[in-house]
């Protein structure tokens, strides 16, 4: 019974896994077959002033982010900090349970 459990568990988080690289690969797409239109604009109305390249950067950062996170290189709040702040906040309750005691 633990088994299966551990199993579908496992499973899950594959499956999750999978969905967070899909969303990266569609938000990376967009962004690729976006940008040209973007540029195609920015050269046809006002080619004196890159704007388009301000576009391509403030878009650009976040796909970046995007990818960290979705192969595992978050560089902020990754699972090892989930866990600290869990066993944290346990602690935390824990000591104010027996402080009531």
């Amino acid at each position: 019974m633990e088994n299966n459990y551990q199993e579908e568990k496992r499973y899950h988080e594959a499956q999750k896994k999978v969905k967070e690289i899909k969303s990266f690969y569609v938000h990376l797409t967009v962004y690729l077959l976006t940008n040209p239109i973007v540029i195609a604009v920015n050269l046809i109305t006002s080619p004196e002033y890159l704007w388009c390249l301000w576009c391509l950067l403030g878009w650009a950062i976040p796909i970046v982010l995007h990818g960290l996170i979705a192969f595992d290189y978050p560089p902020f709040f990754n699972k090892e900090w989930e866990k600290r702040k869990i066993k944290e906040f346990i602690d935390k309750e824990e000591q104010s349970r027996n402080n009531w005691e």
